[in-house]
């Protein structure tokens, strides 16, 4: 089993910043047997969004919002790699969708991601994000949450990021 658990650039970073990320990530990738189960996750400030066209392989149509640029590089990624992306599998309401709530409340994106190998796709029961608590963070002067996704196997395998 290979678990890869990362933080990517935001959408607001240089291209040059993001493309070394994603190329650092696809060197890690390849280094891990095919045949084994790997576990892709972490925030990768990408929003993959519900429109799954061209990409009806690695996702399906239970996403959150509209693609943004780092959400077409880590469908790419994906896609290359044929790693299926947990999150858009499962019908689930807003609060178990979204892992990134703005200060005000006002916003929320799917932004953390779990992929799994498409060889283990039948094994995932479950894909889900809990936001934790409420966290007073002074130099905001707001409410912060802290999520976590979960992926669930059938072989009794939890995977969590966050």
């Amino acid at each position: 089993m290979n678990i890869i658990q990362c933080y990517a650039p935001t959408n607001d970073y240089n291209e040059d910043a993001k493309d070394q990320f994603y190329d650092r990530l696809q060197s890690i990738i390849e280094k891990c047997p095919t045949k084994d189960l790997t576990i892709l996750m972490g925030d990768f400030n990408a929003k993959v969004g519900t429109d799954n066209t061209g990409y009806e392989d690695i996702m399906g149509r239970h996403g959150l919002g509209e693609r943004n640029e780092n959400g077409e590089r880590f469908a790419n990624l994906c896609a290359f790699n044929k790693l299926v992306i947990g999150g858009t599998l499962f019908p689930h309401k807003r609060i178990h969708k979204a892992t990134w709530t703005s200060p005000d409340h006002t916003m929320q994106n799917q932004i953390d991601h779990i992929c799994i190998n498409k060889t283990f796709r039948r094994t995932i029961e479950d894909t889900k994000s809990q936001l934790y608590g409420s966290l007073w963070n002074n130099q905001l002067s707001g409410i912060q949450h802290s999520s976590s996704t979960s992926l669930t196997t059938k072989k009794h395998l939890t995977a969590w990021t966050g």
